[in-house]
């Protein structure tokens, strides 16, 4: 990661007014909202990532020592995306279990590992963890709010001890349709 300094145009030594005014005013302007239907908008949101990474490193204090541990860190968080871009999914984990943490990010990151097993609610359970941890990063409200949406389109069912989607095909609705085509073929329409 670039300086977060030079990511969020702020001086070095920056007071913590200054560089929240100016992570406000950098969240405004690169929000992937403003870019919908745009294709800028991946580019924003990877902007923004990396503006919400900056914000937090200076926000928390770290950046005196970001030369070593953030810089670890980072790299063990950059080691992780990489996996599971590359699809290893049990490298990553065990990546992430050799080196806990207590922070926003590795909670993230855990949820995509369990996203991407099928675990769905482990992963809707880590994803709100990032958030409640750090509810200004945007990736972490964006999965969060993904889950959140997704369960609303699903009910349960008692008939198939499972979820469904609400516009999917059931039972009731192929009987209904074979009921109806029945008895436009007793009519002799077009049967």
């Amino acid at each position: 990661m670039r300086d977060p300094y030079e990511v969020l145009g702020v001086r070095k030594g920056a007071s913590k007014e200054e560089i929240k005014k100016a992570y406000l005013e950098l969240v405004k302007k690169y929000h992937p909202d403003k870019f919908k239907d745009n294709p800028l908008r991946e580019l924003a949101e990877e902007k923004l990532k990396e503006i919400n990474e900056a914000y937090n490193i200076l926000m928390n204090d770290q950046y005196s020592n970001y030369e070593y541990s953030t810089y670890e860190q980072t790299s063990l968080y950059q080691q992780v995306r990489d996996l599971i871009m590359q699809g290893n999914i049990a490298q990553a984990e065990i990546l992430l279990n050799q080196n806990p943490r207590n922070d926003a990010e590795w909670f993230y990151l855990m949820g995509i590992i369990y996203q991407k097993r099928g675990w769905i609610n482990q992963a809707y359970r880590y994803f709100v963890e990032a958030y409640n941890r750090d509810p200004g990063n945007y990736e972490y409200r964006r999965a969060k709010e993904q889950f959140e949406m997704a369960s609303r389109n699903y009910e349960w069912s008692a008939y198939n001890r499972g979820y469904r989607r609400h516009d999917d095909c059931n039972i009731c609705t192929i009987c209904q349709i074979i009921a109806c085509w029945e008895c436009c073929c007793d009519n002799d329409i077009g049967c």
